[in-house]
């Protein structure tokens, strides 16, 4: 049985409005050839219709919204399974609103029983701040994800996980984990989708995520260096993908089986 390529996003198909080509050629290689691939994000800024545009923007086809599983989603399934309450508020964008919609949570900018911290990068200030005096007045932090950073065309930028950490920082309080690496991610990923661990190869650019998923539950990881890590950073952080290419263009002829 042929098993279902798991591609990451950000550092793996594009940086930020910029398509990385031979992830492109790749994804055309993939449908030709028949080879089952999904997409698992972090990124909880854009729903998967919004992750459609985005992609075939920068010239990517043949890809549906049914493809996509967001940290997002995650997010809010795992605290609909864990813990009571139905109010929610969140800093994020609408990939974050829709998930906290189809999960039936109620939106309070009053008293609201979650904060749920995704990525905005037109955050500010005084939003930061609304979202601290919820968590101070009661609410619980539910960060999306941890991830430290992100690539962008030219270099990095701010990720979800460190304003996750300033917000732990200022409340004192942390948030359940749940985006890649961590294990919670992995099991609604694979429930939404009917997938065994077993039947999926991780693919992505960071180690910190993509890779330290697969490789604490050992699962098949690719290491892509066209994002955040590369090879050299692998002994540096001990954490070890089952393969490493420069591009993904060099799986080409591998066998999936």
């Amino acid at each position: 049985m042929m098993k279902t390529l798991v591609f990451d996003l950000d550092g793996t198909m594009y940086r930020g409005t910029q398509i990385i080509e031979s992830a492109h050629q790749f994804l055309d290689y993939c449908i030709q050839k028949d080879i089952p691939f999904i997409f698992l994000t972090n990124n909880s800024m854009r729903t998967p219709q919004e992750n459609v545009k985005h992609m075939e923007e920068m010239g990517y086809t043949n890809i549906k919204p049914e493809m996509y599983y967001n940290s997002a989603m995650a997010a809010s399934q795992y605290v609909k399974k864990h813990y009571e309450g139905n109010k929610a508020y969140y800093i994020g964008k609408q990939g974050m609103k829709d998930a906290l919609n189809q999960e039936g949570f109620i939106i309070d900018d009053e008293n609201p029983d979650f904060v749920f911290i995704g990525l905005d990068k037109d955050a500010t200030y005084a939003s930061y701040s609304k979202a601290l005096s919820l968590i101070l007045n009661g609410a619980k932090i539910i960060g999306t994800n941890n991830d430290r950073i992100l690539a962008k065309p030219g270099g990095f930028e701010v990720g979800n996980g460190s304003v996750v950490d300033m917000f732990e920082y200022a409340a004192n309080q942390k948030s359940p984990r749940i985006g890649k690496p961590n294990r919670a991610i992995l099991d609604l990923c694979l429930e939404y989708f009917g997938l065994k661990e077993d039947e999926i190869i991780l693919i992505g650019d960071n180690l910190e995520t993509d890779i330290k998923l697969g490789y604490e539950q050992n699962i098949e990881t690719v290491l892509v260096q066209t994002g955040v890590h590369n090879k050299e950073d692998i002994e540096r952080l001990k954490i070890y993908p089952t393969h490493v290419v420069n591009t993904l263009m060099d799986l080409v002829d591998y066998n999936f089986d």
